[in-house]
């Protein structure tokens, strides 16, 4: 589910892509989910968003472009893209660099206590560092966990499978960066 400040919905990306005949079954959704989404007449999920930009080969950033320079260089707490419901226990990103039409990206992810990313693996083409600001996760990159704690930083290399896995009782925050932008 999305919330945007700026940008293009995600309907207008599905509709202007020349959409295959099979991104049902690549996604693994319903042509009728996809028909919805592509006629904005619902807000997809976090993870209905990475499986449509894997199988649209489109990176998720470009859902959410303006169609005007952002020149913009501070973010503001109150202004800033979220994907994610805020309001249910469930992962929530934050894009915290005002563009994404820059060479790096930074975002906050805020995972609640007993929440991963729902078995979903994500993949980007460049590398990403990930710092732990708040609680403990578990990492997992080519299905190897790594277990971080508050001040603890990971690595993920480009081309890397991974997800993350809150196992315990309260929110982890992780601060990351990732270049080129693909999120």
């Amino acid at each position: 589910f999305i919330s945007l400040s700026i940008g293009t919905s995600v309907g207008t990306i599905v509709a202007l892509t020349p959409v295959a005949v099979g991104l049902a079954e690549k996604t693994g959704m319903t042509a009728s989910m996809l028909s919805q989404i592509e006629r904005n007449l619902v807000n997809p999920s976090i993870n209905t968003l990475k499986l449509i930009s894997m199988a649209l080969d489109v990176p998720m950033y470009k859902f959410f472009l303006s169609e005007e320079e952002d020149r913009d260089l501070v973010v503001r707490r109150d202004a800033r893209i979220t994907l994610g419901r805020p309001e249910t226990e469930d992962i929530v990103y934050e894009l915290l660099t005002a563009n994404v039409s820059g060479d790096i990206e930074f975002c906050m992810m805020h995972v609640p206590g007993k929440n991963d990313s729902h078995n979903v693996e994500t993949m980007h083409h460049g590398e990403e560092v990930a710092y732990v600001v708040k609680g403990r996760i578990t990492v997992y990159v080519n299905d190897v966990p790594y277990e971080l704690e508050e001040g603890d930083s990971v690595l993920i290399p480009p081309e890397s499978l991974h997800r993350w896995k809150n196992d315990g009782d309260e929110e982890c925050d992780v601060l990351f960066a990732i270049t080129p932008p693909s999120f």
